[in-house]
């Protein structure tokens, strides 16, 4: 449910996402005990949709403040309160009308209510185009990255979305198409960035148990890591083109009993081309400073199967937890990767705000 309009409310969208899920793993609404989500801009809080289908019995919630850094935390968080007992069954959701309404690069309103906003809209320094592309230019200055290395990302994951019926873009591009796009933000030209999207994904978190007596072949949680505490706006860190990923990776990794040569399939946040190349070297496929001639290469795990934020459609983190799902079920399709078992997703790398949040999970068919 991508488009550029969606005609409906966010609310809409959410309710529709949430029914959808269910349905899909054999469940109802008298299932549901709790409800999740995250946000910045465009949002649907949980004690508003709770009423609107219906439901009374919520024992627990969560509203996170944060964009797509925390987009992985909130399924760690619904995870725990399955595992604590406090919820037995946890729908996470995220429903934006971040194309048509409340547009993400702050078209229409203003400054976002963090403090670190004072210090950068004052300069006109506010966009995330704006911001990453200067993390990117520090990454070429400093290891020699080229255009054509992040337009390689481009290039291969719209290869995935041609296979995607769900994605916004499927038209085939070459490398030349994105060399002609137009500059949004220098380095980045257009096909750098993500898509402005209206949409909702959900997901289903309950127990292992009564997983693998539902509808769908279960995927497991086996790793699920969030933190930080560096900002990049005002805080320590000297080498930009290190991010939040790289300290949290060993964290997760040893959480779930895995290293980067176990990952059958990356679905890494790709708000721009720079956010998968930085995070293929932090989160271990490779050398730090070698993720360009890395990409050129195509080694490492299928990144992005379904074409990522970047020709599937931006839904703030979720829906690259969907098809690590849909991965690991072997449900996706033309474009299923072949024996996967092992799947990262992750979330925005924590250049902009100071942290970041990751998932391992693991499938049972």
């Amino acid at each position: 449910m991508f488009s550029k309009n969606s005609g409906v409310s966010t609310l809409t969208l959410a309710m529709e996402a949430i029914l959808t899920a269910l349905d899909d793993a054999g469940l109802s609404l008298d299932d549901v005990d709790g409800l999740a989500t995250h946000r910045v801009g465009d949002s649907t809080p949980p004690w508003v949709v709770a009423p609107a289908l219906g439901l009374d019995g919520v024992s627990w919630y969560l509203d996170q403040f944060g964009g797509g850094s925390v987009s992985h935390s909130v399924v760690g968080q619904a995870a725990m309160a399955v595992a604590s007992g406090v919820a037995g069954t946890v729908v996470v959701y995220r429903a934006i009308n971040a194309r048509s309404e409340f547009r993400m690069g702050g078209t229409g309103r203003g400054a976002a209510p963090v403090f670190d906003a004072q210090y950068q809209a004052p300069y006109g320094y506010f966009a995330p185009p704006q911001q990453f592309a200067m993390y990117a230019r520090a990454h070429m200055n400093a290891y020699g990255t080229t255009h054509e290395q992040l337009g390689a990302i481009a290039v291969r994951q719209r290869a995935y979305a041609v296979k995607n019926a769900r994605a916004l873009k499927r038209d085939p591009i070459t490398l030349d198409d994105y060399l002609a796009s137009r500059w949004i933000a220098e380095p980045f030209r257009l096909l750098d960035c993500c898509l402005e999207t209206d949409g909702a994904c959900a997901l289903v978190i309950t127990s292992a148990e009564r997983a693998r007596d539902l509808a769908q072949p279960p995927v497991l949680i086996s790793g699920a890591a969030w933190g930080g505490g560096d900002s990049f706006f005002s805080g320590v860190p000297t080498d930009f083109t290190v991010t939040e990923a790289a300290r949290m990776a060993p964290r997760l990794y040893a959480m779930a009993g895995v290293g980067p040569e176990d990952i059958d399939v990356a679905e890494l946040y790709d708000c721009f081309t720079y956010s998968v190349l930085v995070q293929l070297e932090d989160y271990g496929f490779c050398p730090k400073g070698e993720g360009g001639p890395f990409v050129e290469s195509g080694e490492g795990p299928p990144v992005n199967t379904h074409g990522g934020f970047l020709s599937e459609g931006y839904v703030h983190g979720v829906n690259h937890v969907a098809e690590a799902v849909a991965q690991l079920r072997g449900t996706a399709g033309d474009r299923q990767v072949a024996g996967a078992r092992v799947a990262l997703s992750t979330a925005q790398p924590g250049y902009v705000l100071a942290g970041t949040s990751a998932l391992i999970l693991r499938g049972e068919r």
